[in-house]
């Protein structure tokens, strides 16, 4: 018989089994929706439903990288254990290289993944059945460059593109591509390590509203001196000058080379390779970045499971 969408989408609903699953249960069993229920649960497929509530902030970020075009995902998992597990490794690889031409989060959730014949939703939830955690897609960013290259790092890397923070930086130039993708990974890795927040390369792209809001705290701060306006004012535009330091890539001491600026080493790179080059943008990717962790009290659970 034919088995309708919203059957479908009222069987997953249930249970949390991929697509194609809910769909093969319909189909085996006539329609007959509690029947399909059980040959899910017979299959294992339905428990992914039951994973689905719990807090998934472990994981591993993936990167690819492609010329001109580099993506970074950031795919949960509920424990750090499952970021050593080589199917996961698997799927957040080819997600990641998905991601180079797959658009937003909803895009590429919805992309087939060429490992399993199904969508990366429906891939994650086979997975959550087999592996037994929940698993989630919860970002993805790309960039690109006309000419140039989109480089790469990843931090704590656990396997090839896989890792704790992924990195990309968009060097845009007409320069030897070889050389600039060694920059730009010198580059990636300062980022990787000084976390230029917010994600401005240059100070004209840091929201005005953040710098106003900067230099009224500064104002506060340094009319408490008791010191004369005229003194003040220089007093907060020297601590804007820092705040831009701080947060500006641009502008901050260059990890590698702290005498220089990421600015000077740029403008160095330019002369040395007979060409200009620009840092276009960057990303900056760290797992778990934002979740709030649950934290257990072991002692009350096994108190509160022997009754006390």
């Amino acid at each position: 018989m034919a088995i309708s969408a919203s059957q479908v989408k009222e069987l997953r609903e249930k249970t949390g089994a991929g697509m194609m699953d809910c769909k093969a249960a319909l189909t085996e069993n006539g329609g007959d929706l509690e029947a399909a229920v059980d040959w899910l649960r017979k299959k294992g497929l339905s428990k992914a439903a039951k994973k689905s509530g719990r807090t998934a902030a472990e994981g591993l970020v993936g990167v690819a990288t492609d010329g001109t075009r580099g993506a970074v995902v950031e795919v949960n998992s509920e424990t750090d254990f499952v970021a050593r597990n080589e199917t996961f490794q698997g799927l957040v690889r080819g997600i990641a290289a998905l991601a180079l031409s797959a658009g937003d989060v909803a895009g590429l959730a919805a992309t087939t993944l060429p490992a399993t014949g199904k969508s990366v939703t429906d891939s994650l939830t086979d997975a959550v059945a087999t592996i037994g955690e929940n698993m989630q897609l919860r970002r993805t960013a790309a960039l690109s460059v006309a000419d140039g290259v989109v480089a790469s790092y990843v931090h704590n890397q656990v396997s090839d593109g896989l890792g704790k923070i992924g990195v990309l930086v968009a060097l845009e130039s007409t320069a030897d591509k070889g050389e600039l993708a060694k920059l730009g990974k010198q580059i990636a890795m300062h980022v990787a390590a000084h976390d230029p927040t917010p994600a401005a390369v240059r100070t004209e792209e840091i929201d005005p509203a953040i710098v106003e809001h900067e230099r009224k705290i500064f104002s506060e701060q340094a009319l408490e001196s008791g010191k004369p306006a005229a003194v003040v004012e220089k007093m907060v535009e020297g601590r804007i000058r820092k705040f831009y330091e701080e947060v500006t890539l641009l502008k901050q001491n260059f990890v590698m080379n702290p005498e220089l600026t990421v600015e000077a080493l740029i403008a160095q790179a330019s002369k040395d390779l007979g060409a200009p080059v620009a840092i276009k943008a960057f990303v900056r990717m760290v797992i778990g970045e934002g979740i709030e962790k649950e934290v257990s009290d072991f002692a009350a659970e096994v108190a509160a499971a022997a009754g006390a």
